[in-house]
């Protein structure tokens, strides 16, 4: 990580002086400040995926419910989940104009009004609606947090910082689908995403009762072009397009798992019931340790080491999870979550840290990537279900895992190939210098 220096760091859309940002304005760990903000963030990432996740644990239960197949009630899912991927870039743009914390605060609103209608839809179609709409709305929380961290906190500690926001998305996750299983089990699916709206109703208002009020952001006028130049710049720089490439790649594995194995858990030979298939989900808790761990790893290992290593242990949990041993089957989720998680947390963090200019954009543009892997991966690992049971399932997220591994060895090859060129070219300076 950069070290603290007096100079500012570039804010996106910014047209004050460098010199308006001190490190006396930035938010870094021990003061009040950065606890208020982390527990804000904290609380809106856990809102944000027990709403976008809200139907995963309970699609066997949709299925039944409303007649349709599990690809059918996958897209309760993956409409959510895609249309957030959709309205993410033009959402950032608006809160360039109006600010991270305003924008975050209309997003999470407009979203738990719709997550207490849900349980209100008559029809799989009017579900998948309502879904997409909550997505839509959901989709002006991830990139405008990562802007708002990026030029709110210290350097050295925005891997931290963002790992917390993403040990938020965790908490959210395992809360929301253990929420709605024993809830399902009682009294349906329906009273199960009313529970889920109303937890996200406590987390908005503590969101908005704790965080604090931007100190270093510059409001700018809104400009397409200027808006295509920012992002055309970002889509050519090759280290953010093979970040953007790996967390699309990490979230299709994720989607395809988490989307599936209630599936797999419901029919024999585990016949469990759907209380008990929600509280499988605890092992999010996992998640949240690895990616506030984020930070450490890539410490000790460098962003690449982190990256591998998230990587084996997504593969070790993905092939452990063919044995037909719930024990296995649990140990296997483990694996899967921490890898992902550290995985996730690492590449949006560099994403943060590479992007000089146009942060929320950029952020934009991996939660684009993020989620729409997140939406394939639901719908192809459910249509793999459907025609090859879990082996296919696990194929898929094998396949996945392989694009991370060669997306980050390319990586390491153009960073050496670059280095031998500017090794190559100060020699070259060298020679010319000293014949003159």
């Amino acid at each position: 990580m950069p070290s603290v220096s007096t100079e500012a760091p570039v804010i996106p859309g910014a047209s004050a002086a460098p010199s308006a940002v001190t490190t006396d304005s930035l938010l870094s760990p021990g003061r009040l400040g950065y606890r208020r903000m982390s527990f804000a963030l904290f609380a809106a990432g856990v809102a944000t995926f027990a709403l976008l996740y809200s139907t995963q644990a309970l699609l066997p239960a949709i299925s039944a419910g409303l007649g349709v197949t599990a690809s059918q009630a996958s897209w309760t899912v993956s409409a959510a989940t895609g249309a957030l991927a959709l309205f993410v870039l033009p959402l950032s743009a608006l809160s360039e104009r109006f600010g991270r914390r305003s924008l975050m605060t209309v997003s999470l609103a407009v979203a738990v009004v719709v997550g207490l209608l849900v349980p209100f839809a008559p029809t799989v179609e009017w579900l998948v609606a309502l879904r997409a709409v909550q997505g839509a709305a959901l989709a002006g929380l991830p990139a405008s947090a990562m802007a708002f961290l990026a030029e709110e906190v210290r350097p050295k500690a925005l891997v931290a910082a963002i790992g917390l926001f993403v040990a938020g998305n965790s908490v959210g996750g395992m809360s929301g689908r253990i929420l709605t299983g024993w809830v399902a089990q009682l009294w349906g699916w329906r009273a199960a995403l009313g529970a889920v709206g109303l937890l996200a109703v406590v987390c908005a208002l503590v969101f908005r009762a704790l965080l604090p009020k931007a100190r270093n952001f510059t409001s700018r006028s809104l400009s397409p072009r200027a808006l295509a130049r920012t992002v055309g710049g970002h889509l050519t720089d090759p280290l953010l397009r093979r970040l953007y490439a790996i967390g699309a790649l990490f979230m299709t594995v994720f989607g395809a798992v988490y989307t599936v194995i209630g599936y797999r858990l419901v029919e024999a030979p585990f016949n469990l019931p759907q209380g008990v298939i929600g509280s499988i989900f605890l092992v999010y808790l996992v998640g949240t340790v690895s990616s506030a761990a984020a930070g450490r790893l890539v410490e000790r290992l460098g962003r690449r080491g982190a990256l591998y290593l998230a990587v084996g242990t997504t593969a070790a949990g993905l092939l452990l999870s063919l044995a037909d041993s719930l024990a296995a089957i649990l140990l296997g989720l483990v694996l899967i979550t921490a890898g992902f998680f550290a995985g996730h947390a690492v590449a949006s963090s560099s994403v943060s840290r590479t992007a000089k200019t146009g942060r929320a954009q950029a952020s934009a543009l991996y939660q684009s990537a993020y989620y729409l892997g997140s939406s394939a991966g639901g719908t192809l690992g459910a249509i793999a279900f459907h025609a090859g049971g879990w082996a296919a399932t696990v194929t898929l997220g094998l396949l996945a895992v392989l694009g991370v591994v060669s997306v980050t060895l390319y990586g390491s090859h153009a960073a050496r190939a670059e280095r031998r060129r500017s090794l190559a070219g100060t020699r070259a300076r060298a020679r010319e210098l000293a014949t003159d």
